[in-house]
């Protein structure tokens, strides 16, 4: 099969950023002096009051639910959508505490419904946070037969001074990675045109829908120790989520083995025949969330990290800056490397 980069699947990404930056400039209208961060980061922060922060974060699970569509199963979709605000969450140092949930389609199917609805209760239970409520929208003639939407919506809480990314990242600061579970719910308007027809297919398909892994309870242990300087969760745009703790500085990284690391990969790699460059920019490779912190203790994030049920690795450090030049990423694995520039993708 010919390369087919993400741009050619129907994904434009300088589209989305532009997209981004104009929500920024009409929402600046709405803010008040409580709001500590808006539109472009993780998760918005809204004082509550002196001691507390409110977070808030919403996504989707995106075109992954055509795989739940094509094979008919629905419970793991459930769990992206909770996983994918919740982990935004902790990006900004916040526990989560409730979440809920947004289910249109065109006709209703119970059976269906209730089988999605399994899955957003397992990642609440993985959360540790309270399914509160959600809506239900039944559109006629909207959506194709046998199809549904799904967004998520996610509330957490964060002491004013536990909220990251911290100002004090810099050169010298150690990167930890979490494993990730595979693909988890990113770059699959591009991955289904790589699924050939038949049995060969769906079960790639069915490898493909392996729900995306909630960092809640590692985190949280690491957050509690006061290690944290920041967090990057790696889900659209790849690696160009490292930059967004801090522009102020730059990042290198090295990716564990690919032995290490979800097997899809491989499989991904040898049927988009994509360069490096492109997949680091598209998919996680295998690390589903970044930690930066300080060098004496990483072997110790690590370790504990390991023990509540992540696999982890120090990947990389934190790296100096040219004043006036772009944060970048320096990335390599097993002889391939990129550099990925912020700037120039990010807007």
């Amino acid at each position: 099969m010919a390369a087919l980069d993400y741009a050619q699947s129907g994904v434009n990404r300088e589209a989305a950023d532009r997209l981004v930056e104009r929500i920024a400039l009409l929402a600046k209208a709405t803010l008040n002096r409580r709001v500590k961060a808006a539109v472009g980061g993780y998760a918005s922060l809204f004082e509550l009051d002196r001691k507390r922060w409110l977070a808030a974060s919403t996504d989707g699970v995106g075109t992954k639910l055509k795989l739940a569509f094509r094979l008919r199963e629905h419970r793991t979709v459930g769990v992206d959508l909770v996983a994918m605000s919740v982990n935004d969450i902790l990006c900004v140092g916040a526990e989560p505490l409730f979440f809920l949930d947004y289910f249109a389609t065109g006709r209703l199917d119970p059976g269906v419904a209730e089988q999605v609805l399994e899955g957003i209760v397992e990642g609440c239970r993985q959360s540790g946070c309270a399914l509160v409520g959600g809506e239900t929208a039944e559109m006629p003639e909207f959506y194709a037969a046998g199809e549904y939407d799904l967004g998520g919506f996610a509330v957490g809480l964060v002491e004013p001074r536990r909220a990251l990314p911290s100002r004090e990242i810099r050169a010298g600061d150690v990167l930890v990675g979490l494993g990730s579970s595979g693909c988890h719910s990113n770059g699959y308007s591009l991955l289904r045109k790589l699924l050939p027809e038949g049995a060969e297919g769906d079960a790639r398909a069915r490898e493909l829908l392996t729900p995306t892994r909630i960092y809640v309870k590692a985190v949280r242990k690491l957050l509690e120790r006061g290690w944290v300087k920041g967090l990057a969760h790696i889900t659209g745009s790849g690696y160009l989520n490292v930059p967004r703790m801090s522009e102020r500085v730059s990042y290198r990284i090295s990716l564990p083995p690919r032995a290490e690391l979800p097997s899809i990969y491989d499989w991904v790699r040898e049927r988009s025949g994509l360069p490096f460059s492109e997949l680091a920019c598209t998919f996680n490779l295998g690390i589903g969330m970044v930690l930066v912190v300080p060098a004496r203790k990483a072997e110790e994030a690590v370790k504990l990290a390991r023990r509540a049920g992540e696999k982890a690795w120090i990947i990389g450090e934190v790296t100096g800056k040219a004043r006036g030049r772009d944060s970048s990423v320096a990335i390599s694995q097993e002889g391939e490397t990129a550099v990925l520039d912020y700037g120039s993708d990010s807007g």
